[in-house]
């Protein structure tokens, strides 16, 4: 039973609060950052105490996936990217890729305590774990979560859902965690087994929660939440009661980037989230997620103060071949930063016949085509079409790229 509507005051904090918190927090993490080997030189000559704001980081590189696993792989298992070593972790865990991502039994290392409580979970609630223990961390993210709101946790997994049906009623599950769907899969195989179960909360994750489910659920008595998470940062991102978009983490810096870039997006715009951790056993630097999403304007009703975002809205890796060739975004958006006076870059991957055409509109108030022909040739590689098209015209919807081919 919940006796706090909010999991600790951090949530409540009023903006100016939450920078003065910041500018102490940040600078720390950045200084041990820049201690460590897996960053190599390329936070050298950074003055960790001048970074202080969420505006600060857009002047620092990003760190993208790939770049983990490459370093993993010539100095396992970390990388060189956290301050501890291996032997001083309570687990190591394995994503695909490889990639390796360590875990301690310190309390809420995840961070995920914070959407169960908003979900209406904690002391005298069952949570039925679906998410999965083996090699990879979600289902320890969860545990450690419940554990933070006093819960009792059955680690099931998915599968043998007889199984989880009949432990479900036998334990008294009254709080579901794993896939949106999975939960709908038990609650039809037990009434298919004529038994009545008593999960009235969910704690999803993993996957898109779609309206139509989160109906489904609802009709049936059980009020379902979503959180945004990954293997490597934990909790990112999760909904409260208000349902009114996702609430930033307290323990992250969330920022919304052109694809393929660092470069922060206009407020409102989708772009990919790139995401720094104030995790000092494992303190991540603009962490490119590869997800798409928008910020919201305002506070959510629910009294938590924090940054909105959409939730996940697609990928951003739009690389996509044309005429044989490779167009990556980081390329599109090297086009617009040659030049001053364009705003917004598309490329239009379409099928003429037989043959792939590339067509790139700019954004600009300029009216001579010609005049960035040769820069399109130039960073993209390939000779397209150029368009001009007014300032403000493109779509803000997160494609740099996009790809209008039919492949059936």
């Amino acid at each position: 039973m919940l006796t706090k509507p909010h999991f600790d005051d951090l949530e409540t904090r009023s903006a100016g609060q939450r920078a003065a918190d910041l500018a102490q927090a940040l600078p720390q993490q950045i200084a041990r950052a820049q201690s460590l080997p897996g960053y190599g030189d390329t936070l050298k000559g950074i003055d960790a105490a001048q970074i202080t704001s969420a505006e600060a980081l857009a002047d620092l590189p990003v760190l993208r996936k790939s770049e983990l696993g490459k370093a993993q792989a010539g100095q396992p298992p970390f990388g060189g990217f956290t301050t501890k070593p291996v032997h001083d972790f309570s687990h190591v865990f394995q994503s695909p890729g490889p990639i390796y991502e360590p875990s301690s039994n310190d309390p809420d290392w995840w961070r995920m305590g914070r959407f169960l409580h908003a979900a209406g979970i904690g002391a005298g609630d069952v949570v039925h774990n679906c998410f999965g223990y083996h090699l990879t961390p979600a289902g320890m993210i969860f545990e450690s979560g419940a554990r933070a709101v006093g819960a009792t946790v059955l680690p099931a997994g998915t599968g043998q859902t007889e199984l989880q049906v009949t432990a479900a009623r036998d334990v008294g599950s009254t709080a579901y965690a794993g896939t949106p769907d999975y939960l709908k899969v038990i609650l039809e195989k037990a009434d298919a087994m004529g038994v009545t179960l008593n999960i009235t909360k969910a704690a999803v994750g993993g996957g898109a929660l779609f309206p139509s489910l989160r109906a489904f659920y609802q009709e049936r008595g059980i009020t379902c939440l979503q959180s945004y998470a990954t293997a490597d940062l934990g909790n990112i991102a999760y909904e409260s009661p208000a349902m009114e978009g996702l609430i930033v983490d307290e323990q992250v810096i969330v920022e919304i980037v052109t694809p393929g870039t660092g470069i922060p997006v206009a407020p409102g715009e989708v772009g990919e989230v790139v995401v720094t951790t104030l995790n000092p056993d494992y303190p991540l630097i603009r962490f490119a997620t590869g997800d798409l999403s928008a910020v919201l304007e305002g506070e959510s009703p629910c009294g938590r103060t924090n940054m909105r975002i959409k939730g996940w809205m697609g990928r951003a890796d739009q690389t996509t071949k044309i005429k044989g060739m490779f167009v990556r975004p980081e390329q599109v958006a090297a086009l617009v930063a040659q030049h001053d006076e364009i705003e917004k870059a598309r490329v239009i991957a379409s099928r003429e016949g037989e043959a792939d055409v590339m067509t790139v509109q700019i954004e600009t108030a300029g009216e001579d085509k010609d005049a960035y022909a040769q820069s399109v040739a130039d960073l993209l590689k390939l000779k397209g079409r150029v368009e001009l098209v007014a300032p403000g015209s493109l779509p803000r919807d997160g494609l740099v790229i996009e790809d209008t081919r039919s492949y059936d």
